[in-house]
Order: structure tokens, then C-alpha cells, then sequence
């Protein structure tokens, strides 16, 4: 009977981590530090991070990667500027555009204060190339349970060497509110296709996902070029 409790244990354990993985990630290891070297980001290998620290510090960190939208959401600058409240709040909605809005005004204060700041630039590029999984932005119903980690690692292994199929397009921020717009449009678009491919009860197609990494490529080289003109180094 012990070893029939133990085994049962060790399987609802295996359960637990494997239901837990599936919601931890948005992209793997490789899409997003080559989200982070397409956009120009100059400490790429750092992009990874944000997933890391889930491992130590899930409650605080789990829900800046991904925002649950039923079907009919439309995300608007406003739903993103209120988000950022939230950042690095437990909160089983999610607030991943908040974090992205969040993580640049720390970038930027702790710069003013003297602070190494780094890191919230990592946690920003981490961040924005969550923003283009389709399923991080779509309720975590059974389509995205049982789908979600195959989405995400789907061009995962080949992606350091067809970085040329990342595709930037110009972006220009000037203020907070053109970063929470822009992060509005990816977001909407993000939902509108996670809901396509549940509707077609398929996985996205390579195409797709590199079409989607665009997005987060454009955005974060914009945010790049956004801090700088702040005075950042």
C-alpha cells in the first residue's frame, strides 16, 4: 500500500510539472533569443531569462507572460496602460502587455537613480516575444492545454540558422502610449490567430510562427531605439 501511495505521488508530481510546463514558456530558449538578435538587441542571451526565474519564483512571475482573452477581446491601449499596475502580481487573468509597459519604465528609472538596469530590458525583450504566441493570449482551455507546447517549440531547433526569415518591419514609438498601441495591434492580432487555428483544430503553420516572431522582432528593435532616445546607453 506504501508503495502504491508513492507511486501515485510521483505520478500526480510528473502531472503537476507537466501541466505546469505547458503554461510556463511562451517560445523556447532559441525562438526567443532570436526574436532578441534580429531586433539588435546587443545582450541577445539574456532573452531567456524571464523563463528561467519561473523555476524560483513562479507566483510572482508566471503571470507577466501571458493575458487570457476569451474569443470576442479586442486589447486597446487603455487595457494595456492598465495592465502594468499588475506587473509581477499572481493574477490568473495574466498581464503580459502590462509587463512589457512595466519593464521599460523600470529600465528607464532605475537609469535615472544610477542602478544597473539591464535586466529589465532582458525581462522587456522576454516578454515581447511572448507577445506574438497565439496561445498566450487566448484562454487556456483544452485547445491550448493540449497544443500549447508543441506551438512553442515548433521551430524551436531550427531557428538559429533561418534568422533571415524574421522579418522586420519599421516601427516608430515617441511615447508610452505608441509602445501600449503597438503592443494593442500585436496583441489582437496574436488573439485573432489563436482562436483561428482552434477554430481549424490545427497547429500554426511555420510560416505562421515566423510571420508572428516578426512582430515581436519589429517591436522590440523599435522599444530599442526608443530608450535610446532617452538617453539610454
Amino acid at each position: 500500500m506504501y508503495r502504491f501511495r508513492t507511486l501515485f505521488c510521483v505520478a500526480a508530481a510528473f502531472a503537476t510539472i507537466t501541466v505546469f510546463s505547458q503554461t510556463a514558456s511562451a517560445w523556447y530558449d532559441e525562438t526567443h533569443i532570436a526574436v532578441a538578435k534580429v531586433a539588435g538587441y546587443k545582450k541577445w542571451y539574456n532573452a531567456a531569462g524571464a523563463d528561467m526565474l519561473k523555476l524560483k519564483a513562479a507566483p510572482v512571475e508566471k503571470s507577466n507572460h501571458y493575458t487570457n482573452n476569451p474569443p470576442d477581446t479586442i486589447v486597446t491601449l487603455q487595457t494595456v496602460l492598465a495592465q502594468a499596475a499588475k506587473y509581477n502580481l499572481a493574477d490568473n487573468k495574466g498581464h503580459l502587455y502590462g509587463a512589457i509597459i512595466a519593464s521599460v519604465r523600470e529600465y528607464l528609472s532605475e537609469n535615472r537613480t544610477g542602478k544597473y538596469n539591464e535586466y529589465h530590458l532582458a525581462f522587456c525583450a522576454h516578454y515581447v516575444g511572448d507577445l506574438s504566441q497565439p496561445l498566450h493570449n487566448t484562454r487556456y482551455n483544452s485547445f491550448n492545454r493540449k497544443n500549447h507546447q508543441t506551438i512553442e517549440t515548433i521551430i524551436n531547433e531550427s531557428i538559429l540558422d533561418n534568422l533571415d526569415k524574421i522579418k522586420i518591419y519599421p516601427i516608430t514609438i515617441e511615447t508610452e502610449k505608441d509602445l501600449a498601441a503597438e503592443i494593442a495591434r500585436i496583441a489582437n492580432l496574436s488573439l485573432k490567430l489563436g482562436y483561428r487555428i482552434e477554430r481549424e483544430h490545427r497547429l500554426l503553420t511555420n510560416t505562421e510562427a515566423y510571420a508572428q516572431l516578426g512582430h515581436s522582432a519589429s517591436l522590440l528593435k523599435a522599444i530599442l531605439n526608443y530608450v535610446k532616445r532617452q538617453g539610454m546607453p
